[in-house]
């Protein structure tokens, strides 16, 4: 018989050795002439029989080896669809296509664009697709191992055999891809790799859309394009929803932990749990969008979703991702924008996962002192390399675009910065200039951030950035970074540290209060109360604050009143927003019992009324990021620990007056500088009794008189309850 292959070859298939497994196995013809032969290499098939669509029978294969090579000439006609009738080692017979006379997965210009790193798209051709080629069903398969010797599918649909379902790969982009005919939506997958040393090992798929539960790690073949959106209203709206001049209030949520079901609380709720209830509540609590810390896949619950291994894959723990769909389905239909957390910043070594994907430093780089964070025991993107790039971009559009995210909150960006994050001296290497300035992070944040703006209508990107880097929320065309927004993490620090003093402490450290409003105008700021506050010893909300219990409450009103009337978009992490009175535990739920008591309930309604002025009332967001948006009335009045300032909207008319009093002092008679002769209304008090307040309240309408103060022209008398944020309005008959 001819075409018979030589041992060497046969051998290199077996041991995966051989570069070009589609070149032997499948339908070829002749070289020189026009006979047609197959061959296949079916370790585990005692018999194969060729057969046609119709069901023709063209003979049975010679076993040319006994390891499992098989070879059938057919003469002289032209190529044809064809299956195999398999009797295995076992005696079962069974049909199946020849998956090595499929054509490729990738065409020309997806390896041209994967090659250069430009492949938006690349999540619609890289992972597993459920498809139908050349009138068969099956699934492709591709993935990025440019150093592998040789990459195959494996899962219990071929025993976890990597002989049997061995990839094509495309040298010029490093891409592995086969499609395999027959394989379902559920079945579980990973890629088994041998390494240029010729390692054997099986990895998860990177580009996963789906997983099994932790602690199971392989992919699950998953459909990501059967859901039927019902948001269109929330998405043409959203750019105007997501604008800086329109009230910004995030609930920040683990949901793991908001609230939980079962024996003791053990079992996590579902996405689709939480639609029925978390969505209620966020719009109960007036708040206008909802944070989520990060949903892609992770292995490490104590990570809280922080050490991703799936950049493509909502975890599993809360069902599948077309129930993260329809969570945020439903909160867009309640008009609710949905921020995520995405860590591009680093990755786990979980052996399943990304570390030394091909048996080389593929994502990350090979020398520790630019890819391992020694801090967290994780690996650092190499943002130099185009494919890696490729990689995180494509994700960030991922899920803007397939899931309908309204902002994504990039996590560390700091430690993207700079090349000397939390490194001594000697442990770190200086860029091309000699600084410290992380050149090529730098710039797949910018082009992240460009993409994102340009790609995906209203959305927004935000930074956890904690330095002093200029212009993070700046565009590129500028010189910034291109976030739209980032935390104010100054802000937050001075203000928790002040609140912390005792109130006869505090006018030895009242710059701490006023410190923010220097800088509050020089990037896009959001004034986070986040997860970060309340854990690691750091206790809850509630117990950084001084006095008894009632002090205690009282100053976490007052402090939650400065926060949402200062300048600067809102975040408030859950349980914070009832004083919960433990630190945050990711492993239980929130203490929804303590509502049960009036100091909590309280707190919670002070919360809801703070969200419902703040949205209410156009001067509190307008001109949030404009020096024209502010005007301090006292700033001076250390002594009393007493601040007074203005926010002001579009209208110069259209503004609201807000004191603060930081001390248990009640203060009558107290005398305040307006700028304009008319009466003023209270509308907001923490001292309400409604929130478990005193109840002392400037009742009625306020008339301003002609005596000068703070250097203004007229001036009100009021009285200032204990420990609390009040907020007036201008009344002009």
């Amino acid at each position: 018989m001819e075409n018979l292959l030589s041992k060497e070859e046969m051998d290199a298939v077996i041991n995966g050795d051989h570069g070009n497994v589609f070149a032997v196995l499948g339908i070829h013809k002749n070289k020189g002439s026009k006979e047609v032969f197959i061959r296949a290499y079916q370790p585990h098939a005692a018999k194969i029989e060729v057969l046609d669509e119709a069901g023709k029978n063209y003979g049975e294969m010679s076993k040319i080896d006994p390891r499992g090579f098989f070879q059938i000439n057919l003469g002289k006609i032209e190529n044809f669809n064809y299956k195999f009738r398999i009797e295995n080692d076992r005696g079962n017979i069974y049909e199946e296509k020849d998956i090595y006379s499929f054509p490729p997965v990738l065409g020309d210009i997806d390896v041209y664009l994967l090659a250069e790193g430009n492949h938006l798209d690349m999540y619609k051709k890289l992972g597993a697709h459920p498809m139908e080629m050349n009138g068969v069903k099956g699934v492709s398969f591709a993935v990025w191992a440019p150093n592998a010797k040789r990459v195959s599918v494996v899962g219990n649909f071929n025993n976890w055999d990597g002989r049997v379902n061995v990839m094509r790969k495309h040298p010029t982009c490093g891409v592995w891809d086969i499609f395999i005919p027959g394989l379902c939506v559920g079945e579980v997958y990973k890629y088994e790799i041998k390494t240029p040393e010729d390692y054997i090992f099986v990895k998860a798929d990177p580009v996963a859309f789906y997983s099994e539960k932790r602690p199971n790690t392989a992919s699950v073949i998953y459909d990501i394009n059967q859901y039927h959106w019902n948001d269109e209203g929330w998405m043409n709206y959203r750019e105007e929803a997501n604008s800086f001049d329109r009230p910004v209030s995030i609930y920040e949520v683990h949901l793991g932990s908001w609230r939980r079901k079962g024996e003791n609380g053990s079992e996590y709720l579902t996405y689709r749990e939480l639609a029925d209830r978390l969505v209620p509540y966020v719009v109960n609590m007036g708040f206008t969008h909802v944070e989520f810390l990060p949903l892609a896949e992770h292995p490490f619950d104590g990570s809280w979703g922080y050490q991703v291994v799936g950049m493509f894959a909502p975890t599993s723990r809360f069902g599948t991702p077309d129930d993260l769909r329809y969570l945020i389905d439903t909160f867009h239909q309640a008009g609710i924008g949905v921020i995520m957390d995405w860590v591009p910043a680093h990755f786990p070594k979980d052996g399943h996962g990304l570390n030394e994907f091909d048996g080389t430093h593929l994502y990350e780089h090979a020398d520790p002192r630019k890819g391992e964070h020694t801090d967290w025991g994780t690996k650092i993107y190499n943002y130099g390399r185009t494919e890696v790039n490729n990689f995180l971009c494509a994700s960030a559009l991922f899920w803007l675009k397939e899931f309908h995210i309204d902002g994504l909150r990039v996590d560390a960006v700091a430690s993207m910065l700079y090349l000397d994050y939390s490194r001594k001296n000697g442990e770190w290497i200086p860029n091309i200039y000699g600084g410290n300035e992380n050149l090529e992070a730098i710039s797949f944040i910018r082009k992240m951030n460009e993409l994102a703006y340009s790609q995906v209508k209203g959305a927004v990107t935000i930074a956890e950035e904690s330095t002093a880097w200029p212009m993070v929320s700046r565009p590129t065309s500028m010189g910034g970074l291109g976030f739209g927004y980032k935390w104010n993490m100054g802000w937050m620090n001075d203000t928790l540290k002040y609140i912390a003093h005792e109130p006869i402490h505090r006018k030895y450290h009242h710059g701490m209060l006023t410190f923010g409003l220097l800088y509050a105008f020089n990037e896009n700021f959001i004034l986070p109360i986040s997860h970060d506050e309340v854990v690691h010893g750091k206790g809850s909300m509630l117990s950084k604050m001084p006095g008894d219990e009632w002090q205690k409450f009282a100053n976490l009103r007052a402090y939650y009143g400065f926060m949402y009337t200062h300048p600067g978009k809102k975040l408030l992490f859950m349980g914070c927003e009832f004083g919960q009175d433990w630190e945050w535990n990711a492993d239980e739920s929130l203490r929804w019992h303590l509502l049960d008591y009036p100091m909590y309930k309280g707190m919670q309604n002070c919360v809801r009324d703070l969200n419902l002025m703040y949205k209410g009332n156009a001067p509190f967001y307008q001109q949030d990021f404009d020096y024209r948006g502010f005007e301090w009335i006292d700033h001076s009045n250390a002594n009393d620990s007493v601040i007074a300032y203005m926010r002001k909207g579009y209208d110069p008319r259209d503004y609201m007056i807000v004191i603060s009093n930081f001390t248990p002092v009640v203060r009558n008679d107290y005398r305040l500088g307006v700028n304009e002769p008319c009466r003023y209304q209270e509308i907001f008090n923490s001292d309400d009794k409604n929130y478990w307040g005193s109840g002392i309240k400037n009742e009625g309408l306020i008339n301003s008189e002609n005596i000068e103060w703070n250097d203004k022209p007229h001036s009100i008398r009021l009285t200032l309850p204990p420990l609390a944020t009040i907020v007036l309005k201008p009344v002009r008959d």
